[in-house]
């Protein structure tokens, strides 16, 4: 397993093993100072002296001595995977704070890409009348024109040359080609009269660039 520090990433795993082994320490420093409690309760600093300097002979020395000195030993151990699962900690979160990063930038990019592979819109819908031609072909307010019919970017001049298109094609479906959401959308229109006002339903306004 890779430690915090080491040439490979840290992962989740290794995190969950260095846990695992401090779980471990834990349990055995309270099994040494389950078995100190049983000798008499001496404890860590309990003198295994009597009072007249002799070895106490009412506890196993050699248990608690033991037991003692795998205490201080356990504890060292502890104090090192204690340092080790924070630092391990700290290079997951910081990494997922640089992927999370990352992942922003890449989906900017990309849409910044998109938007610059979109061709120019000459005009925009800014009003369509429920029930029109318009309106029933699906053409929405705020989609921005890039074809209608024979007109794009290229030998558009004003609205004139969209309302020519209109009337030369009543009755007919024009191609008519939008950009909706950032995505291209293409819509089939037919101009024809209706209860309103005109053949489309729909007012366009042109687009200043």
């Amino acid at each position: 397993m890779a430690q915090p520090g080491g040439s490979r990433p840290v992962t989740v795993s290794d995190v969950q093993q260095l846990v695992k082994r401090k779980d471990e320490v834990e349990a055995q420093i309270k099994a040494c100072y389950e078995l100190l409690e049983g000798q008499k309760g001496v404890g860590m600093d309990e003198p295994l002296v009597d009072a007249e300097g002799f070895p106490r002979d009412d506890i196993d020395l050699y248990q608690v001595r033991s037991a003692r000195h795998s205490i201080a030993c356990l504890q060292n151990d502890h104090k090192a995977l204690m340092k080790q699962v924070e630092e391990a900690l700290h290079q997951l979160h910081a990494r997922e704070k640089e992927k999370h990063a990352r992942d922003e930038a890449e989906a900017l990019a990309e849409a910044m890409s998109q938007n610059q592979s979109l061709p120019q819109a000459f005009a925009k819908v800014n009003a369509v009348t429920p029930g029109s031609p318009a309106s029933i072909s699906g053409l929405q307010v705020d989609d921005e024109i890039l074809e209608f019919g024979s007109v794009n970017i290229n030998n558009f001049q004003n609205l004139q040359n969209i309302a020519t298109v209109v009337q030369h094609s009543e009755g007919r479906p024009l191609s008519v080609t939008v950009i909706r959401g950032g995505k291209k959308v293409h819509v089939g229109l037919t101009p024809k009269r209706w209860t309103g006002k005109g053949l489309l339903g729909c007012n366009i306004i042109p687009l200043q660039r």
